[in-house]
């Protein structure tokens, strides 16, 4: 199993509708495609509050690019997004990390 870390930098003031994003597009998309997430979080206390914090699960590489690939491309995707940043993107950076468990991580 390997799992990828996204940490996005939301733009000021927009961190509510990434949020929103991701509960009513992003997440019944993932489904649909096999995509599954392991949990999504954001900062209480700490550098920013600007941060979301999510983890994808994949069984392999070639999994993960295959179906990221067919995400991104699909048009229920790119209409709601193009749609959610009419005002202007709602992420400044996105910082994405592939983790592989240690022999002892309770996660495997």
């Amino acid at each position: 199993m390997i799992y990828e870390l996204r940490d996005y930098s939301a733009v000021p003031g927009r961190l509510p509708d990434l949020l929103k994003r991701f509960e009513t597009v992003t997440l019944p998309l993932w489904k649909s495609h096999g995509i599954r997430p392991v949990g999504f979080w954001t900062v209480e206390i700490g550098d920013s509050n600007l941060r979301l914090y999510y983890m994808l699960a994949w069984e392999s590489m070639a999994e993960r690019e295959e179906k990221w690939a067919t995400f991104m491309k699909d048009p229920n995707w790119l209409t709601p997004r193009a749609e959610s940043e009419k005002n202007g993107p709602l992420i400044s950076k996105i910082v994405n990390s592939f983790l592989k468990p240690t022999a002892f991580s309770p996660m495997q």
